[in-house]
């Protein structure tokens, strides 16, 4: 079970450091999602149309932290980026990365 999570979220990664360097942060949840709450600063691209976003995102030239409500769906969005070239990382749920980020 451990080794899975691991797999999920990746090895150890300095969420903080990585938010205070100026990393993008795209929610993947639905915009219905998304309203209920989420992490301040957060960009909110769908899973549904992220691949579509993709050149954009690129050309933001940036980190990307991606996250949803469990850490499912920013996996699936993490690997869509890390194919196409982008530096991401799965951040999990927004509120845990909010707690990782704020501490």
């Amino acid at each position: 079970m451990f080794n899975f999570i691991k797999k999920l979220f990746g090895p150890g990664v300095d969420f903080k450091a990585l938010a205070a360097a100026g990393a993008l942060i795209i929610d993947v949840r639905t915009p219905e999602e998304f309203k209920q709450g989420h992490l301040k600063g957060s960009v909110n691209i769908p899973l549904q149309i992220i691949a579509g976003k993709i050149p954009e995102i690129q050309k933001k030239n940036k980190v990307v932290i991606a996250i949803c409500r469990t850490g499912s769906r920013s996996s699936m969005a993490t690997g869509m980026m890390k194919r196409a070239g982008i530096e991401a990382y799965n951040g999990g749920s927004w509120n845990g990365l909010a707690h990782k980020i704020n501490a």
